[in-house]
């Protein structure tokens, strides 16, 4: 059988998934070449695939995962053995023979997927045996975007782990993130010792996440709206983000007492306080948590359909990263913002307080011009992570209600040509200078007065001039170099631009308004509380509804979170198809052999019963 063919076969007999998506055999492929690789992947968007299935086809060797998540180790493990796959996790939560006895099986040839923490891999690896180390097939490196500095989510225990290529240097390194900008990336490849990696890029774009910002509402209306928007999504999970601890538990009693089902979630709580409410949320017993940024990463749920900012996150990576704990299945989802000033003065005292005062600074600049554009969303997100996006989504509450709009090609051909006259050389400020033809003392000294381009905006005022770069910027015509003193690069996008092969539409310049009392900007329109978009269209709801029940019980015998029996997306393909014998069943998206022969029955019994009631 042919490599392809086996690895389809896998896929299909353990996943119960008939092809793979986007990027994801060709890393593969990559991987059984004996290649290094860095994949870039959105949350949902199939990373657990590219280093499970390179392990599973590996004939007597085993797949090293690095994760710094112990919730998410055992999440994926649960789910892995549900599917009849052999993996076992090594780390601090297990007793030491529980330990030894994983080590046994690796020894045996047991196991084919060994999830790990990177303290505890560093520690136990001059330990093993020859006979383990050489059947070390892959090493893959989760959330790899901890090891580098520039990253959002710096661990320093992740900068050991490049002694791993020296020691190993003919096993595979994979490391894989969702979140990672240019410069994130080359340190990725730096720290870990591997400078040829190859670069995977999928989009990031998920298109099922409804995006929308509501801004200047505090208080009162900010609890009024959330209810409202809770209430559209009657009966689903979503996760509430606030800033401090005590934000969490006054909103989610302010919640308990409309008749909503929340629980707090912090960093104060107690260990088990916390594992109970991660618990009953994964279970469905709970359906909104009110959270600290501490929650999310470490669970692997599913059917979260919506998330809810209820203060503007420090940076892009978090904030992206927090809305894609939403419609991981792949159905529609939303995401909400509520954005003020306060939030901006808070998150600058934060980032004062943090080791790296400058770079928070500059994220946190980034994720308030998010907050405040009148530019599609989702081209801001997708250029934030240098990816190509040249038309509005009409996903989100801009493209809901765009502003004004006019040809800016002339005038972004004008700023492209200053840039590059510098030799891309110049930061925004300076840019502007050269553009109203501004004689100061470094333009001069630079002989920037000299330039063609010098003066040929001097019709624009400064505010405008820097209103329509930063538009460029959120569009991915231009680009910063943070690592070179903020300096502007001309993208390809703006290439095309510059010479003529595309145009570009800018939004009209408004001098923006601040409300003398509040300090809040002034918003003309505010977007509506957005409704999760419509289900597949022939589904049949109550039955789904049944269905829901079903995988509910099922999972509270077998111990299971629900979505772990079947995601939400199985159900409504279930709901839609309403397969009633085991060869339809087994047709059914996410249905692998060994959940085919132990859920097939109580499933289609389900669907046989409301047919008949339905006739």
């Amino acid at each position: 059988m042919k490599r392809e063919e086996y690895a389809l076969a896998l896929l299909r007999s353990c996943y119960g998934y008939d092809s793979f998506r986007g990027l994801q055999w060709d890393v593969i492929e990559h991987t059984l070449d004996g290649g290094d690789s860095i994949v870039l992947m959105p949350t949902g968007g199939g990373k657990s695939l590219c280093f499970q299935i390179p392990g599973l086809m590996s004939q007597d060797g085993f797949a090293i995962v690095i994760s710094p998540l112990l919730a998410l180790m055992n999440d994926q493990i649960d789910a892995l053995q549900q599917n009849g796959i052999p993996a076992l996790a090594l780390n601090s939560e297990k007793s030491e023979s529980e330990n030894r006895q994983t080590v046994d099986l690796l020894m045996q040839g047991k196991v084919k997927l060994l999830y790990i923490s990177p303290e505890k891999l560093l520690s136990e690896i001059s330990r093993w045996s020859p006979s383990i180390t050489h059947r070390i097939c892959l090493i893959a490196v989760d959330e790899a975007h901890c090891i580098s500095q520039w990253g959002h989510d710096f661990r320093p225990e992740y900068t050991q782990l490049g002694t791993l290529k020296q020691r190993f240097p003919h096993v595979p390194v994979m490391a894989l993130t969702a979140t990672a900008d240019r410069i994130t990336r080359d340190d990725i490849a730096t720290q870990l010792h591997i400078p040829r990696a190859r670069l995977f890029i999928s989009s990031f774009d998920r298109p099922n996440i409804s995006l929308n910002v509501v801004q200047g509402v505090t208080g009162r209306q900010k609890l009024r709206n959330i209810v409202q928007f809770i209430n559209l999504h009657q009966g689903e999970s979503g996760i509430i983000y606030c800033l401090r601890r005590i934000d969490t538990e006054k909103m989610a009693a302010n919640l308990t007492r409309m008749g909503i089902s929340a629980r707090a979630f912090h960093a104060g709580m107690s260990v088990s306080e916390k594992l109970q409410v991660q618990r009953d949320f994964i279970n469905d017993d709970v359906k909104v948590v009110c959270a600290t940024i501490a929650f999310g990463m470490g669970i692997d749920k599913s059917n979260v359909r919506y998330v809810i900012h209820s203060n503007m996150p420090r940076n892009i990576e978090s904030y992206y990263q927090e809305i894609g704990r939403a419609g991981r299945d792949g159905l529609p989802a939303d995401a909400l913002m509520f954005y003020s000033y306060g939030d901006v003065v808070t998150l600058q005292q934060f980032a004062r307080q943090s080791g790296q005062v400058q770079v928070n600074m500059d994220k946190l600049r980034q994720m308030q011009q998010f907050a405040e554009s009148g530019v599609c969303r989702r081209r801001i997100l997708l250029s934030y992570f240098n990816e190509r996006f040249d038309h509005d989504c009409h996903n989100c509450d801009v493209c809901a209600n765009p502003p004004e709009r006019f040809d800016g090609t002339r005038y972004a051909q004008m700023a492209l040509s200053a840039i590059k006259r510098t030799a891309e050389q110049a930061g925004m400020y300076t840019v502007t200078d050269i553009l109203r033809g501004w004689r100061k003392a470094d333009i001069v000294e630079k002989g920037y007065d000299r330039l063609k381009t010098f003066g040929v905006g001097h019709d624009l005022s400064n505010a405008e001039w820097n209103a329509y770069l930063l538009q460029m910027l959120q569009m991915g015509l231009i680009e910063v170099a943070y690592d070179e003193n903020n300096h502007l690069k001309v993208t390809e996008y703006g290439n095309e631009v510059l010479y003529g092969r595309a145009t570009i539409a800018l939004n009209r310049f408004e001098r923006r308004r601040f409300d003398s009392k509040t300090r809040q900007p002034s918003a003309a329109v505010q977007p509506a509380i957005p409704s999760q978009a419509s289900p597949a269209k022939q589904m049949d709801k109550a039955l789904f509804e049944k269905l829901r029940d079903v995988r509910k019980a099922l999972a509270t015998a077998s111990h299971l979170a629900p979505y772990m029996v079947f995601s939400d997306k199985s159900l409504t393909e279930m709901a839609t198809a309403k397969p009633t014998t085991q060869p339809e069943f087994s047709l059914i998206h996410g249905v692998g052999d060994q959940k085919c022969q132990k859920y097939w029955r109580p499933f289609t019994a389900a669907i046989r019963e409301h047919l008949d009631r339905n006739k």
